[in-house]
């Protein structure tokens, strides 16, 4: 079968839909107390460090520097723009406002400058051929689910409804069917740019989850559940993203 613009930009919005999937657990979710407010930023802490491990692994296999100098500005980015908002007192989003309404923000900020390179990666594969463009397809999809749970964490604890964290969720992985397409017809461009945007979008997380998400675990609820939450996310986020590259 023929690869055209339409099936490239076909998968990758299909990729970007599954990420709303993360936020159906949530609609048999518990009462969300202080203590459930805090396990829920451990555990998406816990997600997006594995994440941003496996996006350093993935950029180091293409180049070290590429990838080392993409996370420094990651992190400068996101501390600039971090106190940029902070500097409005009545900064809101939706029904959020202050320092949730921020820290709603900046998880959906991080997670679509990440769907960037997802997009790009989409479409690159494709450039290899069918065979291989489905399977990443199929793999970033699955992958998807476990970050549209790490911002449905971040979301509904704080008032988000599940339905409204769901379209956040698909919200952040729109960057995906916009950049596949360019990416696609323009593979040797797009490629050597990858390693950067994968650092890029993994130190903004690390950032995030060592700077907003941890602290307001070890403040709400016990030290070890929260650094159990952690490892056991962490764990298993790894574990998933392994059998999906087996």
């Amino acid at each position: 079968m023929e690869i055209t613009v339409f099936t490239v930009f076909l998968a990758a919005a299909l990729t970007a839909i599954a990420t709303g999937l993360g936020a159906l657990p949530f609609l048999f979710s518990i009462e969300i107390s202080r203590r459930n407010l805090g396990l829920s930023n451990a555990a998406a802490g816990g997600l997006m460090l594995a994440a941003s491990l496996m996006l350093f692994y993935e950029g180091a296999l293409e180049s070290p520097v590429r990838t080392a100098l993409g996370a420094a500005v990651g992190v400068g980015f996101i501390v600039v723009t971090r106190r940029l908002i902070a500097e409005h007192d009545d900064f809101h989003v939706g029904r959020l406002q202050g320092a949730d309404a921020l820290k709603a923000l900046m998880i959906v900020g991080v997670m679509t400058i990440h769907s960037f390179t997802e997009g790009v990666g989409v479409g690159v594969s494709y450039g290899g051929g069918e065979e291989l463009g489905v399977f990443i397809t199929l793999a970033i999809a699955v992958h998807n689910i476990p970050e549209g749970l790490a911002i449905s964490l971040v979301l509904v604890p704080r008032g988000v409804s599940v339905a409204k964290a769901g379209l956040w969720s698909i919200f952040s992985s729109l960057p995906q069917p916009l950049m596949a397409v360019p990416a696609f017809l323009f593979v040797q461009v797009f490629a050597p740019f990858l390693p950067a945007g994968l650092g890029f979008a993994a130190g903004a997380m690390v950032y995030m989850v060592a700077f907003e998400l941890l602290p307001d675990a070890f403040r709400d609820a016990p030290r070890s559940a929260v650094t159990g939450t952690v490892a056991l996310a962490l764990a298993a986020m790894l574990a998933f993203q392994f059998l999906l590259k087996g």
